[in-house]
């Protein structure tokens, strides 16, 4: 039988062992497996592109487990009471090809993209960072700013947003967190300013320029989350420039992240390497960091691997008939009479 992890067995496994510990975990997980990173079969995110927004399909393995996520970016959905993204993922058994675990990943993805913004922070923003800007106040910024806060010491966080609502939101919601202190911003420019890490996770599919030049200081850590399909973009090339930039599959983000807007031998560093010891983080306080984040499937793999072994501690989720249980293997259609016959026979 397939385990099945709905909203509310998510839900649960929070209320249980809470919101910061999910995290430290997770991050924990993907650090994991980001530094076995050469035992994964590895490629870019399958995308299927329309003029509102896309679908994608974001596939992985090592030698034992295979898992995939569906994910879709419409950013006109909010309009229509929809979420911008929405996921489900599964994790299976290479040696069989039993998918083991259907889960919901809509508010995984969040928690794991948060996750994968802090594991990146640790060792590319500088030690002593108290302050971070959050650029984009939507459904994935209060999970950006706990993370940031729990488990990087960040004491102060500088929104703006576009849409007012998303910020009053926000503040909402961090409001009473204990330690963490809330300034609300006009412009991107005054809530940058003074700033140690700058997060943009803005939601527009559009070549758009949120960070320019003007606005970035010496010693900066920039986590840019919100640049992550073609002709999606927020931050000008000269930051990039000037930068160190750490990437997670170059191959995607070449096409995806804001790395698209630069030239083929333009250098990154994928940051396994950074975990591996095989390339440097950080290399001095006055080094301007970028992580070019776009999403890549090895962190829903983790993730998926989190949730299995969360819902095996606290006794959550429920196993369903995803696959049919065969007497005969070799005899779909024996099964398929006997199950249809079954509905009958109890009628009767």
């Amino acid at each position: 039988m397939t385990l099945l992890l709905t909203t509310q067995d998510i839900a649960q496994i929070v209320a249980r062992i809470g919101l910061p510990q999910v995290l430290a975990r997770m991050v924990a997980y993907i650090e994991d497996d980001f530094r076995r990173w050469p035992e994964f079969e590895k490629s870019p995110r399958h995308a299927v592109h329309s003029e509102v927004g896309v679908i994608e399909l974001m596939p992985i393995a090592d030698a034992r487990e295979y898992s995939f996520k569906y994910v879709n970016g419409h950013p006109k959905n909010t309009r229509e009471g929809l979420p911008t993204v929405m996921a489900f993922g599964v994790l299976a058994d290479v040696a069989t090809g039993v998918p083991t675990l259907l889960s919901e990943l809509t508010l995984t993805t969040a928690m794991r993209t948060a996750a994968t913004s802090v594991m990146a922070a640790k060792r590319l923003a500088r030690q002593n960072a108290r302050t971070m800007a959050l650029i984009g106040n939507g459904a994935q910024s209060e999970f950006q700013a706990l993370a940031f806060h729990h488990l990087l010491g960040i004491e102060e966080v500088r929104l703006f947003d576009l849409d007012a609502a998303a910020t009053l939101k926000l503040v909402a919601h961090l409001s009473h967190v204990p330690g963490l202190r809330v300034v609300v911003c006009t412009s991107t420019a005054e809530a940058v300013r003074g700033a140690d890490i700058v997060t943009t996770v803005t939601a527009d599919k559009t070549n758009a320029t949120i960070l320019t030049p003007d606005m970035i200081a010496p010693g900066m850590h920039i986590n840019g989350v919100g640049g992550d399909c073609p002709g999606k973009t927020e931050l000008h090339a000269e930051v990039l420039a000037r930068a160190s930039v750490f990437v997670e599959y170059e191959p995607q983000t070449r096409i995806e992240g804001d790395l698209q807007q630069m030239p083929a031998d333009f250098r990154v560093t994928e940051f396994w390497r950074v975990l591996a010891g095989d390339a440097a983080g950080r290399a001095m306080d006055g080094e301007i960091t970028v992580f070019d984040s776009v999403g890549f499937a090895l962190e829903d793999y983790s993730s998926l691997r989190l949730l299995r072994d969360l819902a095996r501690e606290l006794g959550l989720g429920a196993p369903v008939g995803l696959i049919p249980d065969l007497a005969d293997p070799k005899d779909l259609y024996g099964h398929l009479m006997a199950e249809a016959a079954v509905p009958l026979k109890r009628a009767a």
